[in-house]
């Protein structure tokens, strides 16, 4: 039994013509569309393949040849492909659609053995501000970069690109489950450092509820540059951040902006359906049944920070270098839009909650999540003359931690600790930043009174 919250219908859900959907592009390769969905830069193709472990090629690159470039989709497989799990936002964006950011380019098969070098290790320095007092990008560019790789992925018959940031001397990096999901039943996985040199890397384990993951370099150097984890308690609206990854493919890509909002609910929902030859995108067909794998919710960092396809699972860091988030989706424009890419709606995980993950799946392999042992809506409650948008109980699950802290259908769940809940999505992205065993406050709105009642989460079964 878990805490759920029912997402509106997926835009997949509605008959028509699959070319008029109000779609943004896949987080993976999706068979022989006819144009790029996120046109980007003709660039020459990727230089020869090198040896894991080994500096690249010196001298220029080759002149470009026929092929796919960044920003273009991977040509069709010659394996059948899973259809792409398509997403949406559930929130005030009637126009926008909720993509994860995994870009699709070519990957350069890397084979052979790894070499190690002999330098020693080091951690991302902190950077201190300009004398103005306004950040020093460029500082912070410099010494953060060595700890961003980009991970190419290849595995059942589908090929992409993401981001990663390397935490440990182990070799073990944070990136988006998102990412790597294509490798999980077999297929290999390519690690890029900033330097060039590529190494082959396993997945030590993967939370699909938060869409994070940990992957592990085989055989890591003795020089890595590991990131410095913050905390995201004291982020602030407005505070200005960094972006790196590999959007679109083009590594070691920095963009810089702002914290648009803190703890913005985002349901990020995926139907997995394989495609055919008649239904080459794997769109649900009218009358046809889907099947719903788990809402990702999260309350995460919105960003203006330009980021797109290829930046999931990259770091955001503040202005000291220090990683507050982990990027993991944007909000882009329908496909009839004139708009494309980045529209200025960037979503993070926050740090904090990656760090929860990340060291339960170093640990152990898995990540356990609390519940409360409710079904939840959004809705509305009248308190002191005042009416106040909250998290409604639906339905109480016998035996779990709401029943018997006495929760009860109908009340309105306003406030979970210190934070204040606005929405269904809002409670469950909370609820997932607390451990298994910790006690929590609620502000309840019941019969119209508030009253508080502490809550003992449980491990979700």
């Amino acid at each position: 039994m878990s805490d759920s919250y029912g997402p509106d219908r997926h835009p997949a859900e509605q008959p028509g013509d699959p070319a008029q959907r109000q779609w943004a592009p896949p987080a993976r390769p999706v068979p022989d569309p006819t144009r790029p969905v996120y046109p980007g830069p003709t660039v020459p193709t990727l230089a020869p393949s090198v040896q894991p472990g080994t500096p690249p090629p010196s001298g220029p690159i080759p002149p470009p040849t026929s092929g796919p470039v960044f920003g273009a989709p991977v040509p069709r497989p010659s394996a059948p492909s899973k259809g792409p799990g398509w997403v949406g936002l559930i929130a005030a964006m009637a126009v926008t659609a909720l993509v994860s950011v995994g870009a699709t380019v070519a990957i350069t098969d890397a084979t052979g053995a790894v070499n190690q070098s002999t330098t020693t290790e080091s951690t991302t320095p902190p950077v201190t501000s300009t004398s103005s007092g306004n950040p020093d990008w460029e500082a912070v560019a410099a010494a953060v970069r060595p700890a961003v790789v980009t991970i190419q992925s290849e595995g059942g018959g589908e090929a992409g690109t993401g981001s990663g940031v390397i935490i440990d001397q182990d070799g073990n990096i944070i990136t988006n489950h998102h990412v790597v999901s294509n490798v999980l039943e077999g297929g290999t996985l390519t690690v890029s450092l900033n330097d060039g040199r590529l190494y082959s890397a396993t997945v030590v384990g993967v939370d699909q509820t938060t869409d994070l993951a940990v992957i592990r370099l085989d055989n890591p150097p003795d020089n890595l540059t590991t990131a410095r984890l913050s905390t995201s308690d004291d982020l602030q609206v407005g505070q200005p951040v960094m972006a790196v990854g590999s959007p679109l493919g083009l590594s070691d890509t920095v963009t810089t902006g702002v914290i648009s909002a803190l703890d913005r609910p985002v349901v990020v929902a995926g139907e997995q359906k394989n495609s055919s030859p008649e239904n080459p995108f794997g769109f649900p067909l009218p009358g046809e049944e889907t099947q719903q794998t788990e809402a990702v919710v999260t309350n995460a960092i919105q960003i203006d920070a330009s980021i797109n396809p290829g930046n999931s699972g990259g770091p955001l860091f503040d202005e000291t270098g220090s990683v507050i988030g982990i990027n993991s989706s944007i909000a882009s424009m329908a496909s009839g839009s004139s708009e494309a890419g980045s529209i200025g709606l960037g979503f993070a995980i926050p740090v904090d909650l990656v760090k929860l993950i990340a060291d339960q799946i170093i640990q152990t392999g898995q990540a356990q999540h609390s519940m409360l042992g409710v079904q939840i809506g959004t809705g509305s409650a009248e308190v002191n003359g005042e009416t106040r948008m909250g998290a409604v109980v639906a339905e109480v699950q016998p035996g779990t931690a709401a029943a018997e802290a006495g929760l009860q259908v109908g009340d309105v769940i306003l406030q979970i600790g210190d934070h204040p809940v606005v929405s269904g999505p809002s409670l469950t992205g909370f609820v997932r930043r607390f451990s298994v065993g910790d006690t929590v406050q609620l502000q309840v709105a019941r019969d119209g009174q508030l009253i508080e009642v502490g809550v003992t989460l449980q491990a979700k079964s």
